[in-house]
């Protein structure tokens, strides 16, 4: 009972915490006015990632080195920050956005297998259909247009809509967005998969987490 418990608490905890980034998000941007704690919340990501990242060198004396260069640089272009808060958090959704076009569009070229065909192969034990194959690449190009077209509307509604109607989009809508998809794609794999060819999102999951551990990926 409790094993079944700490999993669900940990996954509500983080789903809280996600909803009042996004709503701390909007309303930084959303102001129009210089914020010390809009600017803050909008680099803690990054600051936690880069943190990550530096505890794990191996070298203790580099990450020092590298965390004093961060604090410097942060220290240098603070007042910037605070005061364009809506073109930080723009300049932050678009940039995550491409990055996830690319994670998903460089698998499409070259000999390689497409990222969804290599996951559905450890959710399979390594053996695809044909149309298992073509379907995963197709939904691969999919994933890959969907963050292409959160970018390019995101660009124009910054330039030209109100900054409010801008920061909805960017700050509240993208879960629901992405959350939409993974329904739409799932409901369009019922009708092109036969039962024994299809996962579940569960599979999905354990595909993935085995995917980012896996050093030959």
């Amino acid at each position: 009972m409790t094993a079944g418990v700490v999993p669900l608490l940990r996954g509500l905890g983080v789903a809280a915490l996600a909803v009042a980034w996004a709503v701390g998000a909007h309303v930084a941007s959303a102001s129009g006015e210089p914020s010390h704690w809009g600017a803050a919340l909008a680099i803690a990501p990054l600051a936690l990632a880069l943190g990550l990242a530096l505890w794990r060198l191996p070298h203790r004396w580099l990450a020092a080195l590298a965390a004093g260069a961060a604090l410097a640089l942060l220290a240098w272009t603070w007042p910037a920050l605070t005061s364009e808060v809506a073109l930080l958090y723009f300049v932050q959704h678009v940039g995550v956005n491409l990055l996830l076009a690319a994670f998903f569009g460089r698998t499409l070229s070259g000999p390689g297998e497409s990222l969804i065909t290599q996951l559905a192969r450890k959710v399979h034990g390594g053996v695809l259909s044909e149309r298992q194959v073509a379907y995963t690449r197709w939904v691969t190009k999919a994933w890959t247009v969907f963050f292409l077209s959160l970018v390019a509307v995101s660009t124009a509604l910054f330039l030209l809509a109100p900054v409010t109607v801008w920061s909805v989009f960017a700050n509240l809508l993208g879960a629901p967005l992405i959350g939409s998809m993974f329904v739409g794609e799932y409901l369009w794999r019922l009708r092109c998969l036969p039962a024994h060819e299809r996962s579940t999102f569960a599979d999905a999951v354990r595909a993935w987490k085995n995917h980012g551990s896996d050093p030959e990926k």
